[in-house]
């Protein structure tokens, strides 16, 4: 199953409270107060978005955390890159010389092929679509096929 951290979910919240006012240098406490996410987390958190660079951090009294773009510059891909590494499906997907299999493999391109194709559509979500800020960017087509692939889904998954 693929699915994000409980860790990388709280930080694209941090994110999106912090793309509502991109303006305004807010506290790790007062993104905690606001997220309801426990301070200490929000803190780790912020560290690695500051590393990977989506957010400054200003010191002193009136110091506090910022985007370090505007929320349609960050990409949904970027915020994962921070905190779980690169999305790869197998081994062989993070490229040659990772599996030691793939040179008599004949699934390894396709998966590779579908691996490129999440990363692209992850390039293509923006924090601020994310967040609610940007609603004009619509994917019915694409909700159309995960509603009509989650109605038929195998009984017992939990997909």
């Amino acid at each position: 199953m693929l699915r994000i951290s409980k860790l990388t979910d709280y930080a694209t919240v941090i994110l999106a409270v912090l793309a509502e006012h991109p303006e305004r240098v807010q506290t790790a406490t007062s993104l905690a107060e606001q997220t309801r996410i426990a301070a200490p987390t929000v803190s780790k958190l912020l560290k690695q978005l500051q590393r990977a660079s989506l957010v400054t951090s200003t010191r002193g009294l009136h110091g506090g955390y910022q985007l370090a773009r505007p929320a349609t510059e960050i990409s949904a891909a970027s915020i994962l890159d921070a905190l779980e590494g690169p999305v790869t499906l197998t081994d062989c997907a993070a490229g040659q010389g990772h599996c030691g299999i793939e040179e008599t493999c004949r699934v390894g391109r396709v998966w590779q092929r579908l691996n490129l194709a999440i990363r692209r559509s992850l390039y293509e979500v923006s924090l601020a679509q994310l967040a609610g800020i940007d609603t004009q960017v619509r994917l019915p087509t694409l909700e159309r096929e995960v509603k009509v692939a989650s109605q038929s889904a195998p009984a017992g998954s939990s997909s």
